[in-house]
């Protein structure tokens, strides 16, 4: 989540994270920022949407991600 937080804020929600994309991240306990490969893990995400709980639905959602708001309502 840390990493597309990331994203949204210096990309914008609107633009979409390219597959190839890794995004650099600062762990806890980690000398040098780590790689999350950001792009495979939203497409390979999308697809499993329904295995994802409610309260991780809504932290995309609030991070833009239009098919974790759309997933969050048919949940309901």
């Amino acid at each position: 989540m840390a990493a597309l937080a990331q994203w949204v804020e210096r990309e914008g929600a609107d633009r979409p994270v390219p597959r190839a994309h890794g995004e650099e991240v600062t762990v806890e306990g980690e000398a040098e920022p780590v790689v999350v490969k950001l792009g495979v893990w939203v497409s390979n995400t999308k697809p499993r949407r329904d295995k994802l709980t409610a309260d991780q639905l809504a932290a995309l959602a609030q991070l833009g991600v239009d098919w974790a708001g759309q997933a969050g309502l048919a949940r309901r």
